[in-house]
């Protein structure tokens, strides 16, 4: 399992890279809006900057902001051009026309990250279309299954599940990266699984165990993911004891 930083913010981007645990940063719309108002390109390049000199050859996925295809490539284009960094992706959002977009960047050599994938034929799909990278999102899968908590969908999910789109286990994030694995290894698929949406340490860990290649956190994890009482009980143990015999 890999460990992709999930956030736009640069102290959170600049503390991983120089604990050298992160294998790639992801951003998107939602994340850079959280960030002080600045020119897009500006905060990007800053990235850009710090994985340069902190930890050359991170990956880097930055998304796209358009649905209508032509736009989507030539933002694509440009986004190669005007960051130059070797290792970076574009996110475009999964979609029956973005199909055909995701085909035609992939053909022309540039990395896709298809993002929003909820089931295991959207990531297949986007996968056969030439997606590098299919990002399931664990959070809102489960969040689909819970009345409560996609009010405003339920009427549309469960016209799916009347009309055998969806079942029981597509509301199961563990069951959908199970899935979608084994689809893409059937097929032998070289696109790999981020896992985001994280909302919990256990979800980062499930995810890895269901099969995601890579799972993509928010910083405030990453304290909870390295840190167990006994750890310090243990090393304190240790010194106390190493002090006694000094004396």
């Amino acid at each position: 399992m890999k460990i992709f930083i999930d956030t736009a913010n640069l102290a959170d981007i600049e503390a991983a890279l120089r604990r050298g645990f992160i294998d790639g940063i992801t951003t998107n719309p939602s994340l850079l809006a959280k960030e002080p108002k600045a020119k897009f390109e500006d905060h990007i390049k800053k990235i850009v900057e710090l994985a340069r000199e902190l930890k050359n050859g991170v990956h880097l996925s930055v998304e796209v902001f358009s649905r209508e295809p032509d736009e989507i490539i030539r933002q694509a284009k440009y986004f190669i051009k005007e960051f130059g960094y070797p290792n970076l992706s574009i996110k475009v959002q999964v979609g029956w026309n973005e199909l055909e977009t995701i085909r035609r960047l992939s053909e022309e050599g540039v990395s896709v990250n298809c993002t929003a994938c909820m089931t295991p034929t959207q990531a297949v799909m986007a996968a056969a279309a030439g997606a590098k990278y299919v990002s399931l999102f664990w959070g809102r899968i489960r969040d689909a299954g819970d009345p409560e908590k996609s009010k405003t969908l339920w009427g549309a999910l469960s016209k799916l599940r009347e009309e055998k789109a969806l079942e029981d286990s597509d509301s199961d994030p563990a069951a959908v990266v199970r899935q979608t694995r084994t689809l893409l290894d059937q097929r032998g698929a070289a696109a790999e699984i981020i896992t985001g949406s994280m909302r919990s340490v256990v979800d980062v860990k499930q995810a890895g165990l269901a099969g995601a290649h890579i799972v993509t956190v928010p910083p405030k994890f990453f304290p909870a993911m390295i840190s167990h009482p006994k750890t310090e009980e243990v090393v304190d143990q240790f010194l106390k004891d190493f002090e006694g015999w000094l004396k």
